[in-house]
């Protein structure tokens, strides 16, 4: 049943919310009187339409495999009943994973995948438009790697998936998720490209380990080597240098900076 506008309004007040409630719902809220059918409904398909072009342009993979039908009903409930904090079209696919996140529920008519298939794909437009690297405290770009504190690229992010959203598309759907997470890492290069890396768990730890930016690389293979109990602690030394020469090629590490 439609919610009773407050009475204490103005009445173009009124009018005003009577507009934008038909708009964001015309199934659930009426016209208002006065409004020329055909004219509001030219609006209301103008606005629905830029919006739903600027959220299918980020998710493609999503929409694609979840048909018109299921897609369209995940558009218009976020349509109708989303609040968004920005003014800005970039952001609106930040808002659609939100409301994905935090207000759509658990629907079996939708895959258990899809929160984590919709996060993959928003995480490319998010550090396509990322400003986090025009601030970065002085560094070596081939400084030491090892006794000295490796300096990550903040444009970067560190995923840990429950499926392997990399390999989902119309022809594999996974059912349930395997035993073991699919673990990611995202970044863009200096030439502004965003590239996608498969990674094991101990990979993706010594990262985790790197990101608050106050262990050396030797410190942080040390804290490797006891968290996994590991019987050589010398092989996973070597092992996570050459890990580290190889991010800092990649352009996941930047360089290193001196121990204050």
């Amino acid at each position: 049943m439609p919610a009773k506008l407050p009475p204490e309004l103005a009445t173009w007040q009124h009018y005003q919310l009577e507009f934008t409630r038909h708009i964001r719902d015309p199934a659930q809220h009426a016209r208002p009187r006065g409004v020329d059918r055909r004219g509001m409904q030219t609006y209301s398909a103008l606005l629905f339409n830029n919006i739903e072009a600027v959220v299918s342009a980020c998710f493609p993979v999503l929409s694609g495999l979840l048909g018109k039908r299921k897609w369209q009903r995940l558009l218009r409930a976020f349509f109708a009943t989303h609040r968004c904090s920005t003014p800005f079209f970039r952001q609106v696919p930040d808002e659609f994973l939100q409301f994905l996140q935090q207000e759509w529920p658990a629907d079996p008519a939708y895959p258990d995948f899809m929160l984590e298939l919709a996060h993959y794909e928003w995480v490319e437009l998010a550090l396509s438009t990322s400003c986090l690297d025009q601030h970065i405290a002085d560094y070596l770009p081939y400084g030491d790697l090892l006794d000295a504190i490796p300096v990550l690229n903040p444009v970067m992010a560190n995923l840990a998936y429950r499926y392997p959203v990399h390999e989902i598309s119309r022809k594999y759907q996974p059912a349930s998720a395997p035993n073991q997470a699919v673990h990611l890492l995202v970044y863009r290069d200096a030439n502004d490209d965003i590239h996608f890396s498969l990674q094991n768990a101990v990979s993706a730890r010594l990262i985790e380990l790197l990101a608050p930016a106050q262990l050396t690389g030797r410190a942080a293979l040390h804290q490797l080597a006891v968290e996994l109990c590991h019987a050589d602690p010398d092989a996973l030394l070597a092992f996570g240098h050459d890990l580290l020469r190889q991010l800092h090629t990649q352009g996941c590490i930047l360089g290193s900076r001196m121990i204050a």
